[in-house]
């Protein structure tokens, strides 16, 4: 045995006790920071349409409606049961 109170053990758990001190201190996960990026750019693209979208809704006019055709207007009116000019 040494002074010290280690026991002498094999080197593969030499490593074993490394990784386990080394990772406390080498903090996040790395793959826990790539979805935390990867989260955090879609939640702000997400926001960020939000806001575009309800800017565009109070400063944007309202759609004009397309003409309605005159044969469609005349369908609408036999079928209220006016009879269209001229016939």
């Amino acid at each position: 045995m040494e002074a010290d109170g280690d026991f002498d053990v094999p080197p593969s758990f030499d490593r074993v006790k490394n990784a386990a001190r080394d990772g406390a201190a080498q903090g996040f996960n790395p793959g826990l920071i790539v979805l935390l990026v990867i989260g955090g750019l879609l939640l702000a693209f997400l926001v960020g349409n939000y806001v575009l979208y309800t800017y565009a809704q109070k400063t944007l006019p309202p759609k004009k409606k397309k003409p309605v055709s005159k044969k469609k207007m005349k369908k609408e009116r036999l079928k209220q049961g006016i009879s269209a000019p001229g016939e």
